[in-house]
Formats: C-alpha cells, structure tokens, sequence
C-alpha cells in the first residue's frame, strides 16, 4: 500500500483529530525499525525497537469497519513485532475512541496510564490519550 493510499485511508478514520498526510506516511515508512501491516482496505504501521513494540496507527475504511479486519491488522502487528524480538506493545488511543478502546482490550491491551488533554479535534476541543500494553512473550 502507497504513502497516498494509507493517508487517504487515514483521512476518512480520523475525522476529528488531524490525519496524517502521505508525505508523513512516506518519512515513517523509511524509518529502520518501522513496519506495515497490509489488508484490503487497511493497515496498522508499527515500530519494534530493543524488545518493545509501538503501535503507530492502525486504520480500516470506514465501509469495511466491523468486520474482524482491525483484529486482523492488530494480530499481524504483534507477530511482527515478535519476529523483531518486541517482547512488549506499546500503543495510545484517544480516550473518545470507543470501538477502538474496545478491539484492544478484547485482544487483551490494559491501560498503563494517561495523558490528559494530550489529543485536540479540529474544534479545539481536549481529550486524553490512553496508554495502553500487552505482553507479547
């Protein structure tokens, strides 16, 4: 999938806080320790590091959300990041992102902590982020 194409997915996922433009996509991607998971329709980018895990983002078109391909992109993360020795993952959602809040939790994420007012919408208003993690060993 193309820097364009994960950025127009991006744009129609994230419509309250600003979504992530192909340039940003195209800067992450060649990043050493950065990696894409990839289905029709979707993705989840990842960074794996001295045996943690990062969930950058992860998006599925809107028309194709609710059917078990965010569960899909979420377990192909974590075997990647296995492959690349992360023996934990790390990801933040918006506290307002309840379908997402709940995929992690049934895929077995807790929360780890919160970062008050870290997120702002296009009209200025706050919302935490929520850290989240899961043993991947």
């Amino acid at each position: 999938m193309t820097p364009e194409e994960m950025a127009e997915i991006h744009a129609r996922c994230f419509t309250a806080q600003r979504p992530w433009s192909a340039d940003e996509f195209s800067a992450l991607r060649a990043g050493t320790h950065v990696f894409a998971c990839v289905r029709e329709r979707g993705f989840a980018l990842g960074r794996a590091i001295a045996g943690e895990a990062e969930l950058l983002t992860i998006a599925v078109s809107p028309e194709f959300q609710g059917r078990g391909i965010g569960r899909e992109l979420l377990e192909s993360f974590e075997e990647a990041a296995r492959r690349r020795g992360a023996l934990r993952a790390f990801l933040e959602v918006c506290a307002a992102n309840h379908p997402a809040i709940a995929l992690y939790r049934a895929c077995g994420y807790a929360e780890a902590g919160r970062r008050a007012g870290y997120y702002r919408d296009r009209d200025g208003k706050r919302a935490d982020a929520i850290l989240m993690h899961k043993q991947l060993a």
